[in-house]
């Protein structure tokens, strides 16, 4: 049987967790390389806001599930279905379904983009919470995200009234 791809259900919160043990597994009883070839967690590098300072961070792109390349033989199904926190393939019926090329190569291109630009936790529509600066504690509505100059329009309820004010990333979080 052809290497494919095929996306696997894991508890969600424990990817790396799964991948590090499926890893080990299939060195130990001689999988890894023969059998299973790769074991992928989509991520994109995403920018937020924490404790007043703009910090990079991995956001997982699929929560929930890991990517395998693998042969699927009966012996490499019940390898990966067995280990802990692993809850299933994504599958018609009884047999996992492997993913198709251009699905493949659709997300790994994703994923070269997104390791050259990170993405702003920030879109228009977005309630936010200033905490930095004059209007502190007050929340408001994005009404435009300026990325390249790192800058907020965010309209703010003062004396009943919506008033637009311009705020950079630092100053604000997301609610």
């Amino acid at each position: 049987m052809a290497k494919s791809w095929y996306a696997v259900h894991t508890i969600a919160g424990h990817e790396n967790k799964v991948k590090d043990v499926l890893t080990r597994r299939a060195v130990v009883e001689g999988y890894w390389e023969t059998d299973l070839f790769q074991i992928l967690i989509p991520t994109e590098k995403e920018l937020t806001t924490r404790g007043g300072k703009r910090v990079e961070v991995d956001r997982k792109v699929f929560p929930g599930y890991i990517l395998i390349q693998m042969n699927l033989t009966d012996d490499t199904f019940k390898l990966v279905k067995s280990t802990s926190g692993v809850t299933g393939f994504v599958s018609s019926g009884n047999r996992p379904v492997p993913l198709e090329d251009y699905e493949v190569r659709r997300i790994m291109t994703n994923l070269e983009t997104s390791k050259e630009a990170p993405r702003v936790a920030f879109s228009k529509s977005d309630i936010i919470r200033v905490i930095e600066g004059p209007f502190s504690d007050y929340t408001g509505k994005i009404e435009e995200v300026q990325t390249d100059k790192e800058r907020l329009k965010v309209l703010i309820n003062i004396f009943g009234r919506e008033t637009p004010v311009d705020l950079e990333f630092t100053q604000v979080e997301r609610l």
